[in-house]
C-alpha cells in the first residue's frame, strides 16, 4: 500500500493548534550529552537492585489494575516534601509535564488564559495552547530576576486563570524568593503554580514554597524526580497543594494514569532518598566549577540555583554549538540571543565540555 504522503495542514486539526511546533530538545548519540538538564549519575547499584526488587514484585501482579489513588506513593511523596503535609494534599503522574497538564486541564482550558514570565520553560505556552487556553507572557528584568513588586503589578494587569512561577527558573537558572510567591498570590484571583523542579540544587537553608500552602487554597507547589533523583527515564511528577485541587485533578485524569511498575520503582527510590541526593552536591559543585570557568574564558554566566548554568557573552551561538557537537558535546541552544545553555554533569564530563569550550575560544 503506498504511504500516505499529505501535510498536517491536510488534517483537520484544531486551528488553535496550527502552525505550532511540538516539544524538541536535539538527541543525538554524543559522547558527552548536557543539554536536556538531566542528572547525567546513574542509579547507585543498591539503589538500582532494590528497585529492580520492587518492580519485580509488582510484576507478579500485572494482570490486575494499579491503586488508582497511588496511597503509598502519595505518604511517600509526603513524607518526603515534609512541612506536616498528608497524602491527601499530594498528586502525581508521569513526569512534572502530565501534573501540570491536568492542573491547566482542570482550571484552564478554552476562554481561559495561563501567564508566565519569560524567558521561561518552552512547556508551559506548549501545555496551555493544547489544552485550548491562550497564553500571556510577562517580562523579566535584563538580568532574568523578578520583583514582588513588578510580579504582582503585571498579574494584576493580565488578570490569568492560572500562573506560572518557575522557581528556580528554566532556562535561566534565577532563584526567586519567596516574598514574589506571595505578593503574586495576593494580586491574582487564579490558581499559582510555583514549579519547583530544581528546588533540591538550591543552597540548603533555602525554604521551599511548600511552606507556604497553609492558608493558600489556589497555591499549588510541583516537583519531579527526573532531576535531583536522577529518574528522568521514569517519568515521575507530582505536587502538593489543598486537598481540594486534587480532587479537581482526579476529574480529568485518565483512569490508573500510574502503572503499577511506575509506583513501585518511585517507591523504592524514595526509600532511598539521602543516597539519591548524595549526587547533588557533586552536581553543584561542578555547576559552579563551570560558572567560574566560563567566566575566566571571557563569557557571562548567570546565577544558577539548578544543574545547569545559561551563559551569555556568545557572539555566535549557532556556531559555537556546532562547534561543540563537532567535538562530541551537546549542549542547548535556548533561543536567547548570546546564549547557550549546559547541564552540569559528571566530573569527566564538565572536563570535556571545558576543554572543548577553550579549543573553541582559542581559535576564536
Amino acid at each position: 500500500m503506498d504511504r500516505v504522503t499529505i501535510s498536517l495542514d491536510d488534517l483537520p486539526i484544531r486551528d488553535d493548534l496550527r502552525g505550532l511546533k511540538p516539544y524538541g530538545a536535539p538527541q543525538a548519540p554524543l559522547p558527552v550529552a548536557l543539554n536536556v538538564n538531566e542528572n547525567t549519575h546513574p542509579v547507585p547499584a543498591d539503589v538500582a537492585s532494590d528497585i529492580l526488587a520492587s518492580i519485580g514484585a509488582a510484576l507478579e501482579q500485572v494482570n490486575r489494575y494499579p491503586d488508582r489513588e497511588f496511597t503509598r506513593l502519595r505518604e511517600a511523596f509526603a513524607g518526603y516534601l515534609g512541612g506536616g503535609l498528608v497524602a491527601e494534599q499530594i498528586w502525581a503522574a508521569n513526569g512534572s509535564n502530565e501534573v501540570l497538564q491536568h492542573v491547566l486541564q482542570a482550571f484552564a482550558g478554552p476562554g481561559r488564559t495561563a501567564f508566565g514570565f519569560a524567558p521561561t520553560y518552552s512547556m508551559y505556552p506548549l501545555l496551555t495552547r493544547a489544552t485550548g487556553a491562550d497564553w500571556v507572557a510577562g517580562a523579566r528584568a535584563e538580568d532574568y530576576s523578578l520583583s514582588a513588586a513588578s510580579a504582582a503589578e503585571q498579574v494584576r494587569r493580565a488578570d490569568p486563570d492560572v500562573i506560572f512561577l518557575c522557581a528556580p527558573n528554566n532556562p535561566t537558572g534565577t532563584p526567586m524568593t519567596l516574598d514574589v510567591i506571595e505578593a503574586v498570590y495576593a494580586a491574582s484571583r487564579g490558581i499559582v503554580i510555583v514549579d519547583e523542579a530544581y528546588q533540591e540544587f538550591a543552597p540548603r537553608d533555602t525554604a521551599s514554597a511548600v511552606s507556604l500552602l497553609p492558608g493558600r487554597e489556589r497555591l499549588v507547589v510541583s516537583r519531579t524526580m527526573s532531576k535531583a533523583f536522577a529518574f528522568a527515564g521514569a517519568r515521575v511528577g507530582y505536587l502538593a497543594a489543598d486537598p481540594a485541587v486534587v480532587d479537581a485533578l482526579r476529574l480529568v485524569r485518565l483512569p490508573y494514569h500510574l502503572s503499577a511498575l511506575t509506583q513501585a520503582a518511585a517507591e523504592a527510590a524514595l526509600r532511598h532518598a539521602d543516597t539519591m541526593l548524595g549526587m547533588v552536591d557533586e552536581i553543584v559543585a561542578q555547576r559552579d566549577r563551570i560558572s567560574r570557568e566560563l567566566a575566566a574564558m571571557g563569557y557571562r554566566p548567570h546565577e544558577s540555583w539548578t544543574n545547569f548554568v545559561l551563559f551569555g557573552g556568545v557572539a555566535d551561538p549557532a556556531a559555537v554549538w556546532q562547534a561543540l557537537y563537532e567535538r562530541g558535546v551537546l549542549i542547548r541552544d535556548v533561543g536567547i540571543p548570546g546564549h547557550l545553555r549546559v547541564t552540569a554533569g559528571t566530573e569527566a564530563e564538565t572536563t570535556a565540555f571545558l576543554a572543548a569550550m577553550a579549543s573553541i575560544d582559542s581559535q576564536a
